[in-house]
């Protein structure tokens, strides 16, 4: 019988799973809608040290009217030569407004390192991430992963329980938590001017300020993605059952 009809009961997650859970989600909330309005500022991406309206760009995100606009004067090279910097003035009236969506986004991005922080050595204390998270050795045969895959494909026959889950959920999990969240965490400190005059070697670490800046949207795109599934998922297995073992312990 499908997970999603199934009558099997509820069982509660520890507290601090259930609290550190909801509020990385709400954390992560507001860093993805401050997120969109500090890119619509300048919704291109590089990589490299530098980039900017004058350079090519990697990626330019359709997403408010300094889009492409193409609104500039004549283009002044500092000096002669093809690697010439050059400078030019804008012609029009820019979307300039994100220096609440930078403090909120940088508040935001404390609290969610130290609920993270928390949540991640009381994993490691308690054998959470041993017992419920971390995929055995002897699980990770291609037979058992295409079985998972397929059954998640098809909806059909997937086993999910609260504090059980099943191989596809244990590796999404460690890979989020032990991979995407620590990547999305060290490039955000690679923006930050003050953190890299301290710690220089994070440049480097990442090929430049604007490939951390890639870096960044980008796994935050795969978060973002991994949160929809989730919930598509939660919603599949038996969503009341989910929601109650993460909200009241039972």
């Amino acid at each position: 019988m499908p997970e999603s009809q199934s009558e099997t009961p509820s069982v509660g997650h520890r507290l601090w799973v259930r609290l550190s859970h909801w509020l990385i989600t709400l954390t992560f909330f507001g860093l993805a809608f401050t997120g969109i309005e500090i890119l619509m500022v300048h919704p291109r991406l590089y990589w490299g040290e530098v980039g900017n309206d004058l350079t090519p760009a990697l990626i330019e995100l359709p997403i408010s009217r300094n889009y492409k606009h193409g609104g500039w004067e004549n283009k002044v090279a500092f000096f002669d030569g093809k690697s010439s910097p050059i400078s030019a003035s804008r012609t029009y009236d820019i979307f300039n407004y994100n220096g609440w969506g930078r403090s909120l986004h940088f508040l935001l991005a404390w609290l969610l390192v130290i609920t993270g922080s928390l949540y991640l050595v009381m994993g490691l204390f308690t054998g959470h991430f041993y017992k419920h998270i971390w995929p055995r050795l002897r699980e990770l045969t291609p037979r058992a992963i295409y079985k998972d895959i397929v059954a998640h494909l098809r909806l059909k026959n997937i086993e999910s329980t609260p504090g059980n889950y099943n191989l596809s959920q244990r590796i999404t999990y460690a890979l989020v938590i032990f991979w995407l969240f620590p990547v999305m965490l060290i490039t955000g400190l690679t923006m930050s001017p003050a953190v890299t005059a301290a710690l220089p070697f994070l440049l480097d670490w990442s090929g430049g300020l604007q490939s951390a800046r890639t870096m960044h949207f980008l796994v935050s795109v795969a978060l973002e993605l991994f949160l929809i599934l989730h919930f598509v998922m939660v919603i599949v297995t038996g969503f009341k059952k989910h929601i109650v073992a993460m909200t009241v312990a039972k």
